[in-house]
């Protein structure tokens, strides 16, 4: 049986070319064979233009769709391995270059996107002085000479919030492409690097690179309509059909190093509704956070005298800084938007008025924060033992359903969904809300409008232990059925925007 290789261009005609050869390996006899075997290759596959046609149109097509789902439309994207260009194009990027070391394939490119940036160089030896949001790897780790290398190039091209977004061909497939190559079903094609999704996240962690998320896409590669949607959108998301799929993708940031800016001012927003008898502790209770605290407080329309209890608290406390807002619509996701848009900080915090998440606690979501531990900090009541009548038990059975059932959309650790206490740079919840149209105004708790939107933007979810703490005034204003019956149509609506796609 014949080397095998990734499926051949003959039946996957925009399968990016790869790029090899940095200078450090100029002298290498075999990895300039390898790079001008590559290069001779993937220009003539450039020539032949449109002539092959076949199933690996509908392999690249679902590939589009997926990346689609990744990178917001207008951000600075980079592909490196761009080959014709159309999945970058496909991105809509407000800047996009693609890099590839075959000019027969730049000179297509060119003619096809006027309005995208390509450059001719090698993956081992990128030379770019600009940074961007996205940087993709399609199909590119498989035919390099030194992945290694290759990814460690991708460090000057980033900042703190820029992810890679990858996908390799299963290891899986290596057997049933062999078959195909040997039955003279498929042309032999060259030697390929075979990566299992443990390799990849290996030599991510290895160059600076710490992998957020990785998962299985493309189960059945061919265009029958209804069967391959059926596959591809629905079947490869479920155990154990994952494992068949033709490519695993990795999304992937620079690893963290601790916050070197000007200490920042933290914003908390405090939605308050029937909660007088909590406004004075949480004057009293709440710490200077970092470079200063501000308190948003937004009435939600009280049956009590909340808003004049945080009026005198305002008055009494002239050393804080504070402001008061009254809600105009309803609903704590209402309230906590016009805090954050209200708010002056660089870190945006709630806090829920009832202090069943102590305002003492608060510094460690910061420190979380700052240190680049996470993106999104997450308050997490269901680690410690709760108070005797903090939550009850038919609320926690839910929390803990909703808790599996969120990681699993999510694609990252999610143990509690429903804890009051968020926290994330102003920036990126500017961000978020720009993306919002994505999912529409859907949530009336506010929690799963930041959950998704962080996750859409393969942001870094971190959840911090809290003790949960019995509430000392008032009643809750969670409904426990109704609610609940919200939560499922919130895991049907994840589902279709975030998973099934």
């Amino acid at each position: 049986m014949p080397q095998t290789s990734a499926p051949p261009p003959e039946t996957m005609n925009d399968a990016p070319p790869s790029a090899l050869a940095a200078p450090e390996v100029a002298g290498d006899a075999a990895a300039l064979r390898y790079r001008r075997e590559r290069v001779r290759r993937w220009d003539a596959i450039a020539r032949m233009g449109d002539r092959i046609r076949s199933w690996g149109g509908a392999y690249h097509r679902r590939l589009r769709a997926v990346y689609r789902t990744l990178v917001p439309r207008g951000s600075r994207v980079l592909e490196v391995g761009c080959a014709r260009g159309d999945l970058l194009a496909a991105l809509e990027p407000s800047v996009g270059v693609g890099v590839d070391f075959s000019a027969e394939m730049l000179r297509v490119a060119r003619q096809r996107h006027p309005g995208l940036r390509f450059v001719e160089a090698d993956a081992h030896d990128l030379a770019l002085s600009e940074t961007f949001d996205y940087i993709i790897l399609s199909d590119l780790l498989n035919d390099v000479w030194d992945v290694q290398t290759v990814l460690e190039r991708l460090a000057p091209l980033c900042t703190p919030r820029t992810r890679i977004i990858l996908n390799v061909y299963s290891r899986l497939w290596e057997q049933p492409l062999a078959f195909t190559e040997w039955a003279g079903l498929a042309k032999p094609t060259l030697r390929q690097n075979w990566l299992t999704p443990a390799d990849t996240r290996n030599l991510l962690y290895l160059t600076g690179f710490e992998p957020l998320r990785t998962w299985q896409e493309v189960l059945f590669p061919l265009p029958v309509p209804l069967l391959d949607d059926l596959c591809n959108k629905f079947l490869v998301k479920l155990w154990p059909l994952r494992h068949l799929a033709l490519t695993n993708f990795v999304i992937a940031r620079p690893r963290p190093r601790p916050a070197a800016n000007p200490v920042p001012l933290v914003s908390v927003i405090v939605p308050a509704r029937n909660e007088a008898g909590n406004v004075p502790a949480i004057f009293a209770r709440t710490p200077e956070l970092a470079g200063g605290t501000e308190l948003i407080f937004v009435e939600g329309h009280s049956s009590d005298d909340t808003y004049a209890a945080i009026e005198r608290a305002v008055a009494a406390n002239p050393h804080r800084r504070a402001r008061l807002f009254r809600q105009t619509g309803k609903g704590k996701g209402d309230a906590v938007r016009l805090g954050f848009r209200e708010a002056s900080g660089d870190i945006l915090m709630i806090l829920d008025a009832d202090l069943t998440v102590a305002p003492e606690d608060l510094p460690r979501f910061v420190d979380a924060l700052l240190s680049g531990s996470g993106e999104f900090i997450n308050g997490v009541r269901l680690v410690y033992p709760m108070e005797d009548r903090a939550m009850r038990f038919f609320n926690l059975l839910g929390n803990k359903f909703f808790s599996w059932a969120f990681t699993w959309l999510l694609g990252q650790p999610v143990k509690d969904t429903l804890c009051g206490t968020k926290v994330l740079y102003k920036h990126d919840y500017e961000t978020i809300a720009a993306n919002r149209g994505y999912f529409g105004d859907f949530d009336p708790f506010g929690d799963f409008d930041l959950l998704f939107g962080a996750a859409r933007l393969n942001m870094k979810i971190v959840d911090l232990p809290i003790r949960y703490r019995e509430r000392k005034y008032g009643t809750t204003n969670i409904q426990r059925w109704r609610h609940g019956v919200l939560l499922l149509r919130m895991v049907a609506f994840a589902a279709r925007r975030l998973k099934f796609v």
